[in-house]
């Protein structure tokens, strides 16, 4: 018949095998979650990609708008300035004469 230690190595053998292809599927299960969250992650970049394209351009506009509107305001501003200082020039030359 079998030997005890011929049947301590079969029952081990028989755990090991269970436990190995136990941890086989989980593996592969793992694997497959991770594909899945790894696709989802991709279509969320891809998402995010066409909306930031999309506010770009407003946003350049905005922009562009924004720094035409401070060289305009810039401007105006020094003509005034220069218009104050000739002012000034006008009367002191004014009260000189």
């Amino acid at each position: 018949m079998i030997d005890p230690v011929q049947l301590v190595l079969l029952l081990v053998i028989l755990v090991l095998t269970v436990l190995l292809v136990f941890l086989g599927i989980q593996v592969f299960l793992i694997l497959k979650e991770l594909r899945q969250t790894i696709s989802k992650t991709n279509k969320v970049l891809d998402h995010a990609d066409s909306i930031t394209e999309n506010i770009e351009a407003p946003l350049s506009a905005l922009s562009s708008l924004a720094l035409g509107v401070k060289a305009s305001s810039l401007i105006t501003i020094v003509k005034f300035v220069r218009s104050l200082l000739g002012g000034q020039k006008e009367e002191n030359q004014h009260h000189r004469d």
